[in-house]
């Protein structure tokens, strides 16, 4: 049974996907399988609630916070693929409290960001891991058997799979934002597996991207939208689409009288937009192209509006700002949204104050000469932009962002704050009142005519 709560009056399906991959599995007629993953909200569910599937849990360069307690069951099953953790780290310290577990190191590989391309730069290194785990459980007769399903792509659930190859189940699940996922090493695996690559909306940091795009998140990229007076077939462009949910939105928000471009410079999330609007029936109104937003492949003035989602906290903000007011005609609009690190985010949970400020200090990285502050208003002012409207929010969470924020924050915490945490928690969610918001930035300004 998929649990349901509530945040920020939104009901949500906490292990949505989990229940999804369950039905995947079981129409494919698997008793169990070997996992593959990167990102927390992908695995962490499944290990918790249905380890029964799990044969083994390979985990390459875990992204988010790994949790002890789930681990320790499923540890002598269980490969880590990473660098050497320094021993202060929060993965190291939990690594350290598994018995049984197997590492591969990737010397001098260093990946923390999600965008790495891991699997492309070190193939045979990940595959051979693989293998060699997976022979190392067959010694001790705990694989799984041989299969051999029908070869090529399906659909189970709302999640596409693609199935190469016979031998043990392998599910391998999406790589955060890796460009190229699993691709370099599936004739590799393909050979000693029947691997069943997952993707879609409710895998992976699609099913991330989709989720804030129909969370308040929404609201929060309307308010900064609402003043603009979209002309009829005036071209707009989305810098930064990721899974096109955004695009998709502004297809119906302009009654598709706006012929959109939805770029991004990550392909695995430009195919993935492809199919998501093609699936909504509004390919024919969005163009995705791949490029980046400090040099966009587009000329002068060649859009109504331009807009970019947090999108400026990852590399130069103020090349990246000139090149929409480069490709913006002259009276047409651009609207900027970033994250904001200069302001707390909001957690609605009865705990002392100091713990309380603990876990609403501003959190995620941001690239240097990036923008994830107030500086954004002042940038919108420098680049020229006239009739400028400033927009500072808060958006209510929904799962899977609302979790892996939580898992994140309760990683961070000791022992007694971890129990007033979860109690907190507890009590919130019986009365409804758990509510946790992450701040904006927002800004909208004229090119002048």
């Amino acid at each position: 049974m998929t649990e349901q709560a509530n945040l920020g009056g939104a009901t949500i399906s906490r292990f949505e996907g989990a229940e999804r991959i369950v039905q995947l599995l079981q129409q494919l007629g698997l008793e169990q399988a070997h996992v593959a993953a990167r990102l927390d909200t992908d695995w962490t569910d499944l290990v918790a609630h249905h380890p029964e599937l799990i044969t083994s849990l390979t985990l390459i360069y875990p992204w988010g916070d790994l949790d002890a307690d789930l681990l320790r069951p499923v540890a002598s099953r269980l490969l880590v693929v990473d660098d050497a953790y320094p021993p202060e780290t929060q993965a190291a310290q939990v690594i350290a409290q598994l018995p049984g577990v197997t590492r591969a190191t990737l010397s001098g590989y260093a990946a923390t960001y999600g965008v790495e391309d891991i699997v492309a730069d070190r193939p045979d290194a990940i595959g051979t891991a693989m293998l060699d785990f997976v022979a190392q459980l067959e010694a001790a007769q705990l694989s799984t058997k041989t299969i051999a399903l029908p070869q090529g792509i399906g659909e189970c659930a709302g999640i596409t799979y693609h199935i190469r190859g016979s031998g043990p189940p392998l599910v391998l699940l999406p790589l955060v934002l890796a460009p190229s996922h699993w691709e370099p090493v599936l004739p590799m695996l393909s050979a000693h597996f029947c691997t069943i690559t997952l993707s879609g909306a409710h895998v992976g940091i699609v099913a991330m991207l989709e989720a804030r795009g129909r969370s308040d998140y929404l609201r929060v990229v309307r308010n900064v939208l609402e003043e603009v007076s979209f002309r009829p077939g005036g071209r707009i462009l989305e810098v930064g689409c990721g899974s096109g949910v955004l695009s998709r939105w502004l297809a119906q928000r302009t009654a598709r009288a706006n012929p959109i471009t939805g770029m991004d410079l990550n392909r695995y999330l430009l195919h993935e937009a492809e199919s998501l609007a093609t699936t909504a029936g509004v390919s024919d109104i969005i163009e995705f192209r791949e490029g980046n937003a400090e040099d966009l492949p587009f000329t002068d003035n060649s859009f109504h509006v331009a807009m970019a989602c947090t999108v400026l906290e990852k590399g130069d903000a103020n090349r990246m700002l000139a090149e929409m007011v480069r490709v913006t005609e002259p009276g047409g609009h651009i609207a900027i949204i970033v994250r904001a690190v200069d302001m707390p985010w909001l957690v609605n949970l009865n705990i002392r104050s100091e713990l309380k400020a603990k876990v609403e200090a501003p959190v995620g990285s941001v690239a240097q000469g990036a923008c994830a502050d107030s500086s954004l208003y002042r940038r919108m002012r420098d680049a020229g932009l006239v009739q400028r409207r400033m927009l500072p929010q808060l958006a209510a969470l929904i799962a899977p962002f609302s979790s892996y924020y939580l898992n994140r924050l309760e990683a961070s915490l000791s022992g007694e704050e971890r129990h007033e945490w979860r109690a907190a928690i507890a009590q919130a969610e019986g009365e409804g009142t758990l509510f946790i918001a992450q701040p904006f930035h927002g800004a909208l300004g004229t090119k002048p005519s």
